[in-house]
């Protein structure tokens, strides 16, 4: 392996340092209640929504034009939701109420943990950071903003504001620039195989960290160099390429 100093990390932050999806589901759990209570409906039929909800988030394709804000369109993820399961026409202001209750208590339960604060304190010391997420331009600022982690990198990437999103191998290109090192200086941290891992692999990154929470069999197809369950273990990985 070659031996070069890592001089720069790069960090994921969905599921890597915040608990996005914690926050989510409580979220929806907060949204069905919402729902259950407004219409009157049995616990099955609530859920039938919020899955539908959920499976347009998962599908959702980003307005380039600009024509109707990300709010907009989750509040029509909403009223579609509702209207695929529900008889009947609610009011026409209940997906408005769904969206910003799942969208508000959400962001309410993001937070970088002290122990996660401490991490990164500690590897700026050493090591130049940069926060590169995918996303919605918004959505992942505003995330940035409620947990405070911007004083920790020496630069923020959201996916939204560039070309091309991760795993291509450009908005890497970009990252090294902003942080003027060579992809063999860098390691990429991150929870999601798809785009962190095979971004980081493509890009021709000196290591890849898979941040593997739940104990998921990995894909035989994408390899991470070095798997743990915590972004804190990060330490030891990053000792053991020394």
């Amino acid at each position: 392996m070659d031996r070069k100093p890592v001089r720069a990390i790069l960090f994921d932050l969905d599921n890597t340092l915040i608990e996005t999806n914690r926050a989510g589901g409580v979220a929806i759990q907060k949204t069905c209640e919402l729902l259950k209570k407004t219409l009157g409906l049995d616990e099955g039929t609530v859920f039938r929504v919020c899955d539908a909800y959920k499976d347009k988030l998962r599908d959702e394709v980003f307005d380039a034009s600009g024509a109707r804000s990300i709010d907009e369109v989750r509040v029509g993820h909403w009223e579609e939701s509702i209207q695929e399961v529900v008889a009947g026409s609610p009011e026409p202001s209940l997906a408005t109420d769904c969206y910003y209750l799942w969208k508000n208590t959400r962001l309410q339960l993001l937070s970088l943990s002290p122990d996660i604060r401490n991490l990164l304190r500690e590897l700026r010391t050493g090591y130049k950071l940069l926060l590169l997420t995918n996303g919605e331009t918004r959505t992942q600022r505003e995330k940035v903003e409620v947990v405070g982690c911007e004083e920790f990198f020496d630069a923020v990437v959201v996916g939204g504001e560039h070309p091309e999103q991760k795993p291509s191998p450009s908005i890497f290109t970009h990252c090294f620039a902003l942080l003027g090192v060579e992809a063999q200086d860098c390691v990429m941290v991150g929870d999601s195989l798809g785009t962190d891992i095979k971004g980081g692999l493509n890009a021709g990154v000196r290591a890849t960290v898979w941040i593997n929470q739940g104990g998921s069999l990995p894909d035989d197809s994408i390899k991470p160099d070095f798997t743990i369950p915590s972004v804190l273990g990060l330490p030891d990985v990053l000792e053991s390429l020394k």
